[in-house]
């Protein structure tokens, strides 16, 4: 009997133990290792602060989505051990492997900036990018009576890019709603040049902020921040103040990357960004978040990554050439308020483009547009989400690799 062994049961891990579960020879052994038992649906965190979700709407047993082959851990990760292909749990449970497959994500770390998680943590400084971040903001939204709204983030790669002007665009429709938009300030602070991380993105969607009346401040590196008198200094002396400061903080990988002594300073693991292989050793695989490839860290990518990581499995195991066929591919919803939202579709070579989704010439999504219709795909995804991609099936007409078809590739050349 041979071992696979995935560290983590979140998107990423969760997809690729049921897609090895379908593929994977009977002689081998599927292992799965995550502390948690609750799975989090992560896109709902955005909705959550404007009572658009509640917890109950984004979270299922962990185990529900484990397919049976698998046996499942619930223990933290003490380290890898590479050289001896052995992963050490925190209750000193050992498990050998001879393929092994991390997905153990990324997540927000606050103490990385110097104040921002003080006293004021939640009180007049929140995160949506977690649970108890978005049930929290949510109770603070509901009573607020306005001022300066600040939606900030602290420095890149986070997961889901987009969402930080998601909230920024679902805030001005919020207390639109509210009838107290005249009576809120909303600045959206990123230490990128623009608003949205592809510059083409920016140049054609710009006007948005504009039309809703969203100040950007670009290039701000957050270097420390004064939670009693409510501003954020940047290494280059600028300030941001703020009545009310939602923050993406720091993202970074798992504490026992670092134990293990094989990721980079934010713990996210030299990955090659073709194949999915590790740089740390050829049994080593990587899938979404953990990795460092310079794509998105979405969910979308953790899919497309999975079914390409799935055959570059299968042909390690039998001694074969991987695959150089990962490309970046990337596709998201950004809502953008009302009942609206744009879809963007990019990958490594190719800035967002125009044209119809996931259909050529047909759509029902267009491209870099705003619609409800594109509103209306965005909610649907978390069905999609349950019932179709963390079980491992394929989405139908969305191929893993960016279809050309139907697209202006012309104006997003890079």
């Amino acid at each position: 009997m041979k071992d696979i062994v995935i560290l983590g049961a979140g998107t990423a891990g969760t997809l690729m133990s049921n897609h090895l579960a379908h593929r994977l020879p009977k002689d081998w052994r599927i292992r799965i290792v995550d502390q948690r038992k609750i799975h989090h649906y992560q896109p709902g965190y955005l909705f959550i602060p404007f009572g658009i979700y509640k917890e109950e709407d984004i979270i299922k047993p962990i185990e529900k989505f484990i397919p049976e082959r698998a046996e499942l851990f619930q223990q933290s990760i003490l380290k890898v051990d590479q050289e001896n292909n052995r992963v050490y749990l925190e209750n000193g449970t050992t498990l050998d492997y001879d393929v092994l497959v991390i997905a153990t994500g990324t997540d927000i770390a606050p103490e990385e900036i110097d104040g921002l998680k003080g006293p004021h943590w939640h009180k007049s400084v929140f995160d949506f990018y977690t649970l108890d971040g978005s049930v929290k903001l949510h109770d603070k939204l509901d009573t607020w009576e306005g001022g300066h709204l600040v939606v900030h983030i602290a420095e890149m790669p986070i997961k889901c890019p987009v969402a930080p002007l998601e909230f920024a665009f679902l805030a001005d429709a919020y207390f639109e709603n509210k009838g107290i938009r005249d009576k809120v300030k909303i600045t959206f602070v990123t230490p990128m040049d623009g608003a949205f991380t592809k510059p083409v993105a920016s140049a054609h969607l710009g006007h948005l902020l504009e039309e809703k009346g969203i100040e950007v401040v670009p290039n701000f590196n957050i270097m420390s921040l004064d939670g009693e008198n409510k501003v954020m200094m940047d290494y280059e002396g600028k300030e941001v103040s703020y009545d009310l400061l939602v923050t993406v903080p720091t993202n970074k990988g798992a504490d026992y990357v670092e134990r293990s002594g094989f990721g980079d300073e934010l713990n996210f693991i030299p990955t090659d960004k073709a194949t999915l292989q590790s740089k740390v050793k050829d049994n080593i695989f990587v899938i979404g978040d953990a990795t460092n490839v310079p794509a998105s860290k979405a969910g979308s990518v953790a899919h497309f990554e999975g079914e390409i990581l799935l055959e570059n499995v299968l042909r390690f195991i039998n001694g074969k050439e991987l695959l150089q066929e990962f490309d970046g591919h990337a596709n998201c919803f950004v809502e953008t308020g009302h009942g609206k939202a744009l879809l963007i579709d990019f990958n490594y070579t190719h800035q967002p483009v125009s044209g119809t989704f996931p259909i050529p010439g047909v759509g029902p999504l267009n491209l870099m547009k705003e619609s409800r219709m594109n509103h209306m795909g965005k909610m649907a995804f978390k069905w999609i989400y349950w019932n179709m991609l963390i079980t491992g099936k394929h989405i139908p007409f969305v191929s893993a690799k960016m279809s050309e078809a139907g697209k202006n590739f012309e104006e997003a050349n890079v």
